[in-house]
């Protein structure tokens, strides 16, 4: 509470001093005039906000969990760019090569005949769906940044699943891509690889405070940290 200033005391002839208009100061319970007050600026109350408000805040927080991208944030060379830009380029290169191989073999499109390229089992509709996929994640390593990291987790969910999907169709008529438990096997090495390297330093409990995507979580936490260290550096 800000201290009160000490008025001289009127003299015994001195007109009684004109009365002025004042706004109590309720922001520090008092009802007296003080000049040296700083006038009272309302605000909205702390703590969450009303249920009325929570609505469009938390449909904007589903449709956006994360507005981030590092070419805002970061320069172009940053570690997690390079991370997502080194995982995508290897994967897609890995996989055109396979790709590449299985059309230079000239098998069938939809050969189940058991031709193999690198130990694994392939026709010609595989090796062009590899020659396409490898083709998208290199061009998710020239682009970087977010849209890599979300590629390669997308891209390694399908590799995942399609491992489950082929595994279910191994000995059946319907297994038009020419897969075998090695196909399986492989499908889900690269779809867990492709995860990692597209969750790395975006997904976790204890991100750096000067990770891009913890401050887009945290903005108002992020905001306070910044003020703080540009006083400190102004001291």
């Amino acid at each position: 509470m800000a201290a009160h200033t000490f008025h001289r005391p009127r003299g015994r002839h001195e007109s009684p001093a004109r009365p002025e208009t004042y706004v109590p100061h309720a922001a520090y319970g008092c009802t007296e005039p003080h000049e040296h007050y700083a006038p009272y600026v309302p605000h909205e109350p702390y703590g969450p906000p009303p249920p009325e408000r929570q609505g469009p805040r938390l449909t904007e927080r589903l449709l956006h969990p994360v507005n981030a991208r590092l070419d805002e944030h970061l320069p172009a060379d940053h570690k997690l760019s390079k991370v997502y830009r080194v995982g995508a380029g290897l994967t897609g290169l890995l996989l055109i090569v396979f790709g590449v191989l299985g059309l230079v073999h000239r098998i069938g499109f939809f050969d189940t005949g058991g031709d193999t390229v690198l130990a694994l089992n392939t026709n010609g509709a595989l090796s062009l769906l590899s020659i396409c996929i490898g083709a998208l994640l290199i061009v998710g390593m020239v682009i970087g940044g977010t849209f890599a990291s979300t590629l390669n987790i997308a891209l390694g969910l399908l590799f995942i699943a399609s491992g489950f999907v082929n595994l279910a169709l191994l000995d059946t008529g319907l297994n038009f891509l020419a897969f075998r438990i090695q196909n399986v096997l492989f499908s889900f090495v690269v779809g867990v690889m492709l995860m990692w390297f597209g969750m790395y330093g975006r997904v976790g409990s204890a991100l750096p405070h000067d990770n891009p995507y913890w401050r887009a979580r945290h903005p108002d936490q992020a905001a306070r940290e910044e003020r703080a260290r540009g006083g400190a550096a102004a001291r």
